[in-house]
Parts: C-alpha cells; structure tokens; sequence
C-alpha cells in the first residue's frame, strides 16, 4: 500500500473533487495529485452523482495507472444497525485498493482501526478538529492526516505544525470553493428544520435562504417581545462568499500544509477541470522556484468557472467572509443596461471590460433584488458598437441594471481542451530475450507512489525459423513497441534477437496485448493489499460484524434519570438548583472568571448539585491558554467536571487537572456504541445527539456496561449552528436577538464568552410526555437548555421534569399531559417532539 503524503515533501498535494466519473477524468487531466470521492453510501454529498461500486474499482484502478491517489469518503454519522454494513465497505475499499478513507464519525474511525488497520485514515473537516490538541490526538488514534476546520488561520496551523505529535500527520486545508457558515460537523440547522441531516451528506442549505435580524426585549421566560427588524446589510445574512486563495499560494506552498483541496464535488467536470488546471499550473511555477505572481487571466476564469465573490477565508485573515446581499453564482461583471426596446425584447448593455459576449454564453440581468435577477443565453454573435451590445431579454429589464457573464462558452471549450488532452503515460523500459524461439519479454516501471515493478512474460508463441522472408528487428519491435489506448508508452526497448525467424505479425500483436496487460495489473496490484492481507482483514472484519450482532445481554433497568439544566448565568444556576436540578452546566456569556464559577460550585454544593463548567463548543488556542490554568484551583472550590465539545479539549482538560471529570456535549456526535466505546475511557457522561431517534437511544442505552453515563436533551431551543461570523455581536446589548425566516420563525442567536454566535432551531424541543420511555432505556440524566432564557425559565423547567420524572417512577404517568401544557405556556416558538420522535430523512 502506498504511504500517505506529509508535510515537508516539497509542494504540497493538490487535491481535487471527483463529483462524478467524467469529474474524476478532468481532474486527473487538469493535474491534480489526488481526488476525493464518494461511493452511493456513507458519503457526505448524498446528492452528488456518486459513484457504483463498479464505478468507483474502475475509477481507483484509472487513477493509479496516471500516478493519482484516490481518497474515498465514508464522512457520514452512522447509526448502529449500519455499522456491519460499514465494516463490509471499509474491507471492499481496502481491496481494491483505496489510498485512504476520510472519516467523521469516531466509531467508524475505531472500526476502520480494527479491521484494516493499514488502510489510511483521514479525520475529515466534518471532525471538528481546529485545535494543537484535536490534532495531537488524531495522531496517538492512527491518523495520518487531518482535515483542519476551515475557521483556522495561517498562523494557527503554523503553530500547530510546531508540536511534535501533531507533526506526526499531514496537515490539509480547504483552498479553493464554497465556504460552510457554521463549523462542518456542527451544523444541525437543515436538519432542525426540514429533517434533512448534514451530517448525514443530506444538507438542504438553509445557509443559502432569505432572513431578516430582529431583536426585542423578553419577558420572564427569555422570549421575544414586540420584534423588531435592523439593518444588517443584505438578506442573506448567512450566506458565504467562496474561498479562493490562488492570489498567495506561494505563502501556502511554504507553509506546512501538506495537502490543498479544493472544493466542488457538486460541481460539473469542466469546474473541476478549470480550477484544478489553474492551481496546478501555479504550484509548478512556484516549486520550480520561479518568480509567480497571480495571474489576472487565471483570477478571471476562476471567476468565471463559478463565484459568489471571492474571500481568502479565515485561512489568510480575510476581512470579509460574507455575501450577504445574494446567494448564487456572480459570474463577473460584463456591463450595466443603457436601454431596454419591449417591442424587440432587447437591451442595449454598456460593456464595462474588454470581454465581448460570444454564442452560448450564459447572463445574469441583476437588480438590488435577487428575485427580480433575469437569466438569458446569447444567440448568434453581437455586434459591439461604441463600447455598446444588443442583447436579447425573455423579460424586461430596468436600466442600470447590472449584467453579468455567468456561463462561459469560451471557458468550458477550454475545458474541454484540458479534459481531452493525453494524459502523460507511463514510460516502460523493455527487455526482450528468445529462449528456445520465444520472445520473452521483461518491462521495468516506475509507477507514482511506489517502488519499480519489474513484470516479466513468457507467451505461448514460439517463432519458427523462417523459410524465405524472417522477420527484421525492426518489424518485431514495432510490433511489440505499439501501445495506443493503454496507459504505457515504451521508453527503451533492448530487442535481442536472434534473427532468421518467423511469427505471423497477428500472434506478435496478441503478445502485445497481453503483455502490456499483464504490466497493468501488476501496477495494479501494486497499489492493492496482498491476497493474505486481504484475507486477514475480512477474518477481521467477520469478526467485528459477529460482536456486533451478538446480543449483549444488557438491558439497563428502568430507572428514574437526575435531572441537568443548561445555563449561562449565577442567578439560573441558583434557579435550577432550587428547581431540583442535580447537574448544572454553567456557560456564561461573558468569559468566565474563577469568582463566578466559585460561587456558582458553592450554591451547587449547599443545594446538592454539581456544576459542571461548559466550555464553549469552539475551543480555539487562546481559549484553552487562558481556561486550563484556573482548573485545579477550581476543582479544589468544588468545581466537578468540564463540558466539552471536542475530544483535543478533553486532553487539555485532563492535562491541566487530572482529577475534573470530564462531560461531553452534543458536539461530540455520539451516534453509535462504538463511538461511546471510545469516549468511555475519557468522559463521565455524554450527550447523545439530538439527531437521533427514539430507537437509537434505547440502543445506545443497551450498551452502557462500557459506555459513559448517557445524557439526552429534551427541552430547549436544539443549538443548530456555531459560526465564526460576529453578527450577533453588531447589535450588541439588545435582550433577544433572533433570525426570522420566509416563514415568520424566529432562531434564537446568542454569542459565547468570545464572541462567536451560535443560533438555536425556532421550535424549542420538549420531550415531557416521553419521559416513561426515556426512564424505561435506563437513561442516565435529561438535560435542559435554558441559556438565554433567564433564570425563571431555567427554575421552572427543572421544577416541571423533576415533577414528571417523579411521577413515571410512582406509576403516576397520567399528569404528563398536564405538565407537558405548562411547559408550551413557557416555551419559545411552540414545541416539538423532534428528531426522538420523527427521525431524519433518508
């Protein structure tokens, strides 16, 4: 198998989409390294072609002949009753010879571990990971590279680059394509609210809708009085420009990132064709020491292939991540309308460049209102005349109104030149020898990735000496020297002939051909796992699937669960307690000093409670240098645990202090038992994820001989979305802020002790009157979420549970009903049963 591409091996590897096979096929013509794909299962782009099973062997096999690697995605979360079936998948792509797997969730990380352990092992940016920590620790579980969150900066993975076991792993970062709102793998908004999971490859892009800022001021309960909308410079306030960072590759190309990818397997064959020709063109001028700089050409034809504006991201310190005022494609500017004739549906556009419409070119008529945009194609050739154009419109047009090329005719033409032009061909040094009247022939090559094969054929073909007319030298080696429509071309060829023999030139052909077969199944399997090594990971993988399947004897006994609330405030704190809650996570809002938290443990201790410091789900460097020196003063003020979103916090937590229990929040996607299995040795308890259903739950709850403390949410407004982008923090001081939808929903927002927004589902979840259910799995603890909400919220809900709780363990579930009613009289956007009643859209 070959080995995974590291840092400090010169460029770094340019990584491209494959959407699609004829996406694939560009991308290896454009140059690139290696492409990342997805089969039709486990992958996170469920609406991309994808490929078979049949598909993706051939478009591996295809790669490795050009000398490019194929990473396959298996970045979903997956369910229990899945896992067998991940495991068979995990063993296929081992066979055929897949250079690595990217991962999300970690049971299958664990699970790839165990059954084909030398299968490389990618965490993919939907892990989360975007701290030294997070990276260290991908390193110690065996991966070889991590897929950096895309918040990160320049100087932060420099920083990282600096630890030594974070060194043990090759470093990729996203160069190129459309930027996600929220961090990848926290993002649970279009499933909140449509069911359609992205952490499932299922996104319904929410990110991309209309929405308008409100604020307000609350009542008791933290909910919305009398919104009113602010300006907060567009509609589309979640939408992202795209991330382009050719204009300073070369700080890239020195930096230590291993590997570039660019973004877009939802994109056509030609995207993927144009963009990589460009970004490889770049990276050979740079490692080949000339003086480049960005080419406006090369900025123009990105533009062209696709835009929403471009942004050198979070990754070089852009100022301006957002596009707020429309959503799609730019396309760039071609001019701006003169004049509009109704009677020829034609407007007369002011060129404001020296491009020149050509046929089949694709425009965008735009207003200040996307809605209003009007699309047209051009048909036959425009005349320009004094800087002017005449083009035809299927509907009126204002003037002034902004035109824009967003389909080049002229670009995918030049796309199609990239896709179609011959692939660089495996050079091949053969020897041929006679023993006995037989050709014997020998060929030596050096195929990417590997050592030099040496592949050697002995055909059924024995020459006879010839009557009258034997074969030159020159006839035979042009016979053997033949090699169009494979992927070899001969470099040398050392014929050692004996002369005076005969072979019909047919027979010498049919050689030929199996020769240069029998050479590309060697490269081939070169790149594949031995016969015993194949065999033992599926002894392995048997072997996994049957202790799955093997029932666990476990049935946890029905139980009362404690109750835990969620708040951001000393006052909720004293509220939940006295409400009887038994665990406090207090998350302030401001950053956390050690008075508050002291305090906060003192009011917890006197009511029989713990509190549990939360840390944000984003714990970036400065966070965790300036949080984990306070944690052995606080355990000693009777501080009990840290919440946590990320397993790099975990370490920095157990690091500091060693003695602060940990706990683990919903960020951490526990969706399985064998990432509970995992997180066992680490954490006390852990938060199922929201996304899980009813039978799920009561699986995981099965499991927990060796497994955490289980913890569910069950009341609150669902935390959809953390992002980096401060617009919470541009209407600072107001009480509710919120995101109202086309629909008139308002999704709370609230901002973290750094600043960073978070926005919760518009419906708040309540669970109430499935509380016998949940008592019945032998769940652990029922969290609440009332931070925001103020500390009467925070009191009344756990009053309110505890009572329900209480109730199911005397047998006394006829007061749920009741119960449930006063708890929709408190909440914020009515309640729903969510995705522990209705599951997620498959």
């Amino acid at each position: 198998m070959p080995h995974d591409h590291h840092q400090g091996s010169g460029s770094p590897e340019l990584l491209a989409p494959a959407g699609s096979p004829e996406a694939l096929t560009a991308a290896v013509a454009a140059g690139a390294d290696a492409v990342y794909l997805a089969g039709r299962r486990f992958g996170a782009r469920h609406y991309a072609a994808n490929f078979s099973d049949e598909e993706l062997r051939s478009a591996v096999d295809y790669a490795h002949l050009r000398g490019v690697r194929v990473y396959v995605t298996v970045n979903t979360l997956v369910r229990d009753a899945e896992l067998p079936d991940v495991a068979r998948y995990l063993l296929w792509l081992y066979g055929i010879g897949a250079d690595a797997v990217l991962v999300q969730d970690t049971g299958v990380a664990s699970l790839a571990r165990e059954v084909v352990p030398d299968l490389p092992l990618h965490a993919s940016t939907q892990m989360t990971i975007h701290n030294r920590d997070g990276v260290a620790r991908a390193a110690r579980e065996g991966f070889s590279r991590v897929v950096l969150a895309r918040e990160l900066t320049l100087a932060e993975i420099e920083g990282i680059a600096e630890d030594a076991e974070a060194r043990r792993v090759g470093i990729e970062v996203f160069a190129h394509g459309a930027l996600c709102y929220c961090y990848s793998g926290q993002c649970l908004l279009s499933s909140v609210i449509g069911g359609r999971s992205g952490n499932r490859g299922m996104c319904a892009q929410p990110c991309r809708k209309p929405y308008r800022l409100v604020i307000a001021e609350t009542d008791d309960y933290g909910r919305p009085q009398d919104l009113r909308a602010v300006p907060a410079g567009g509609r589309y306030l979640l939408s992202t420009r795209d991330l382009c960072v050719y204009p300073r590759l070369d700080l890239l190309a020195r930096s230590p990132v291993a590997s570039l990818k660019i973004e877009g397997r939802m994109r056509s064959a030609e995207y993927v064709a144009t963009v990589t020709s460009i970004y490889r063109r770049a990276l050979d001028a740079i490692a080949a020491g000339e003086a480049w700089s960005p080419s406006r050409e090369d900025m123009r034809d990105l533009a062209l292939a696709f835009n929403r504006e471009f942004t050198e991201g979070y990754l070089l310190g852009a100022l301006e991540i957002m596009a707020r005022d429309r959503p799609g494609n730019r396309g760039i500017l071609l001019g701006t309308v003169a004049g509009y004739d109704p009677r020829r549906q034609e407007a007369t556009v002011r060129l404001t460049g020296d491009i020149v419409p050509r046929p089949g070119d694709g425009l965008a008529f735009c207003t200040d209102d996307p809605d209003e945009d009007v699309g047209a194609v051009v048909r036959g050739t425009p005349a320009v005349r004094r800087g002017t154009v005449r083009l035809s419109v299927p509907a009126p047009v204002g003037v002034s109104a902004r035109v824009f090329l967003t389909r080049s005719a002229d670009l995918e033409e030049r796309a199609k030149r990239v896709m179609e032009k011959p692939l660089q061909p495996l050079p091949l040094d053969v020897t041929v020898v006679w023993e006995d009247g037989t050709p014997c022939l020998e060929a030596v090559v050096d195929p990417s990735g590997g050592d030099p094969l040496r592949v050697r054929y002995r055909p059924d073909l024995r020459m006879e000496p010839a009557r009258s007319r034997p074969l030159t030298p020159d006839q035979i080696a042009e016979q053997l020297g033949k090699t169009g429509g494979t992927p070899f071309a001969i470099r040398r060829m050392d014929l050692r002939y004996p002369g005076g023999l005969f072979a019909p030139l047919g027979e010498l052909n049919r050689v030929r051909r199996t020769f240069l077969e029998r050479v590309e199944d060697a490269v081939l399997a070169a790149r594949r796992p031995g016969p015993d090594a194949v065999r033992a990971a599926r002894e392995r993988t048997e072997a996994a699937i049957a202790g799955m399947e093997r029932p666990t004897g476990l049935h946890p006994e029905p139980r009362p669960p404690s109750v835990s609330v969620y708040t951001d405030s000393l006052e909720g704190a004293v509220a939940a307690v006295r409400g009887g809650a038994r665990t406090v996570y207090l998350e302030p809002c401001t950053p956390a000093t050690r008075g508050l938290l002291e305090e906060a443990a003192a009011v917890c201790r006197e009511g029989g409670a713990d509190l549990i410091w939360k840390w944000p789900s984003i714990t970036r460097r400065g966070f965790l240098d300036a949080a984990a020196p306070l944690l052995p003063s606080l355990y000693e003020a009777g501080v009990r645990g840290v919440m946590v979103s990320g397993l790099g916090a975990a370490d920095a937590v157990r690091r500091a202090e060693p003695r602060m229990n940990l706990y683990g929040a919903a960020g951490l996607n526990l969706w399985n038992r064998r990432t509970a299995a995992e997180l066992a040795g680490l954490f006390l308890r852990c938060t199922a994820s929201p996304e899980l259903p009813a039978a799920d739950l009561a699986g995981l709850a099965e499991s927990a001989g060796s497994t955490p403390e289980l913890e569910v949410l069950v009341q609150g407004n669902i935390e959809a979305m953390v992002t980096e982008d401060r617009l919470a923090t541009a209407v600072a001081g107001e009480e509710f802020l919120g995101l109202q939808d086309q629909r008139n929903r308002v999704f709370p927002l609230r901002c973290d002790g750094e600043g960073r927004t978070y926005i919760a589902n518009a419906v708040e979840t309540c669970l109430i009157d499935r509380l016998p259910r949940i008592a019945g799995m032998g769940i652990d603890a029922v969290a609440i979420d009332a931070r925001g909400r103020g500390p009467r919220y925070a009191g009344d809900m756990a009053r309110l549970y505890r009572a329900g709780i209480d109730a199911v363990a005397r047998g006394d579930p006829g007061i749920l009903p009741g119960l449930k009613d006063e708890v929709k009289r408190r909440a914020l956007g009515g309640i729903t049963g969510g995705h522990f009643v209705r599951g997620i859209e498959e």
